[in-house]
């Protein structure tokens, strides 16, 4: 077992053990959708049309150029809606639930024998496009091999789920996907939780690293930059604990699990709520019961890197009602002094700046990096292993303009451009 020392960082835990005395209540949306997850953009081909009642987990379009990956349906329901932009670019994809519908059954004879076997499952089944790729991250290319992966067992974001709740009672089902991991990866695959025994920590191939819990701690990038630092040439994959358990049900079953663990949380609610709901779940229909009178505001993700949404986004796993006063610029006397200056306002170094990466990192030269544009520099500090959500909890304590998380992503956009040309 390894531990790093992330000497600093947000203290969440009082909101995950508020979390932790909810009893997670069963709630299946009438409506549900297939949106884009954060910063994604991805083309489709449909395989069904509106008016089309189709099983859980059927798939209902695959990616243009890559007809071997599936986006899948997120419950049994009748398509009701199919928005997509000029390229047939994803919106969203409404479906209404219907009562009794069925599961799709996917074939996974050979699965956990044979990687190219184990790779079309993932693409078949949906499961693909939850897996994220390091650096840029988006689900992995088609044809892409990890250097490593990264299970994630811990989230340390405020209001998060304590992902182990999601694996309670499903430690085979996570074995048994770990177990499957390992077979798509020559490298390491690196299983990151907080203090205590986690299922799959003695599998052979799986190093177990131990995360504190400040935020950004249970987050992927600082342990990415730690452990086995992504390139394009390397990519590095990160998955959430509860997708490995759901491959795990797949492999066992051939059935998608119906439900996933999501957490409500927020200062528009009465008391914070955990919810067993579909993929795509409608939020105001998750927080209906819970939320006070007046105007708020529902994030997908959380108070630091969310964003306002009417579906639950891919990969996130929790929801933020705000109210709504409380969304308001932040202001600062020296950006207001400097609103009308054409450059990046100056980040002036600080204790709560070093604390936003954790402490143990040179945060003040790697924004500095960013802000000038420096690939070079950036990249030897990290940047490359981070996504926007590394940055969120700095963009908060800097109230940065334009925001930390927005720089990094104008760089990995150019490191990409000049890596694929695309």
């Amino acid at each position: 077992m390894h531990a790093f020392s992330f000497p600093s960082g947000l203290d969440t835990s009082p909101e995950q053990v508020a979390l932790s005395t909810c009893e997670a209540v069963r709630l299946i949306t009438e409506e549900a959708a297939l949106t884009p997850a954060a910063g994604e953009e991805i083309r489709l081909e449909t395989v069904v049309s509106e008016g089309h009642v189709v099983d859980q987990g059927q798939p209902i379009a695959t990616l243009h150029g890559s007809t071997t990956i599936s986006i899948v349906a997120p419950m049994a329901g009748r398509i009701a809606s199919m928005e997509l932009r000029p390229g047939r670019r994803l919106v969203q994809i409404v479906l209404f639930r219907e009562r009794g519908g069925d599961r799709h059954v996917f074939n996974t004879k050979g699965a956990e024998a044979d990687p190219g076997v184990l790779r079309n499952l993932l693409q078949q089944s949906g499961i693909w496009r939850l897996v994220r790729s390091r650096p840029f991250g988006a689900m992995p290319r088609v044809d892409e091999h990890p250097a490593a992966i990264f299970v994630m067992a811990s989230d340390s974001r405020p209001g998060s789920p304590d992902p182990r709740l999601a694996i309670q009672g499903r430690e085979d089902a996570f074995e048994r996907g770990l177990s499957a991991l390992t077979t798509l990866t020559d490298g390491p695959v690196f299983l990151v939780a907080s203090k205590g025994k986690v299922p799959g920590d003695d599998l052979r191939r799986v190093t177990r690293l131990t995360s504190g819990r400040l935020h950004p701690m249970g987050l992927a990038g600082l342990h990415v930059h730690r452990r086995f630092p992504a390139t394009p040439k390397a990519p590095i994959w990160d998955v959430q604990a509860e997708v490995v358990a759901n491959l795990g049900d797949l492999l066992a079953t051939g059935l998608l699990p119906e439900t996933l663990l999501v957490s409500l949380t927020g200062t528009a609610l009465r008391e914070p709520r955990l919810v067993h709901c579909q993929a795509g779940a409608d939020l105001r229909g998750l927080s209906r019961e819970v939320v006070e009178p007046g105007p708020h505001v529902v994030l997908s993700g959380s108070v630091l890197d969310g964003a306002s949404a009417h579906w639950l986004r891919p990969r996130d796993r929790q929801a933020s009602v705000i109210r709504k006063e409380t969304q308001h610029e932040r202001s600062h006397w020296f950006r207001n002094a400097l609103r009308t200056a054409s450059r990046p306002l100056p980040i002036i170094p600080t204790a709560a700046l070093n604390q936003s990466f954790g402490g143990n990192f040179p945060a003040a030269a790697f924004v500095r990096a960013l802000a000038a544009g420096d690939i070079e520099t950036a990249t030897k500090f990290g940047a490359l292993s981070f996504l926007e959500e590394d940055l969120s909890l700095a963009d908060f304590v800097t109230a940065a303009d334009p925001p930390l998380s927005r720089q990094l992503r104008v760089l990995l956009d150019r490191v990409q451009d000049e890596e694929f040309g695309q």
